[in-house]
């Protein structure tokens, strides 16, 4: 699966993207979360705040209990704003 950090979350975790094999209890974004975070410090320090990072599942916003299968890429950004 495709994983790809934009802004700080990308600064935190210093890549700006990592192809990952998921273990198989590895279920919806939230567990994918919780994985990351065990990897390694950067990426516990990326998703230590998991309210300030949103989530997109192939370019569509989704919350922490969507589903990936069939997922092919998951982008993690912090919250925008704009005018």
């Amino acid at each position: 699966m495709q994983i790809r950090y934009f802004a700080w979350v990308r600064e935190r975790v210093g890549l700006e993207q990592e192809e990952l094999d998921l273990p198989a209890g590895i279920q919806t974004v939230g567990d994918l979360i919780n994985h990351l975070k065990g990897l390694d410090d950067n990426h516990a320090a990326a998703f230590a705040d998991q309210e300030a990072v949103r989530v997109a599942v192939d370019q569509e916003h989704a919350d922490a209990d969507r589903p990936l299968a069939g997922a092919r890429e998951i982008a993690f950004f912090p919250p925008m704003t704009g005018g």
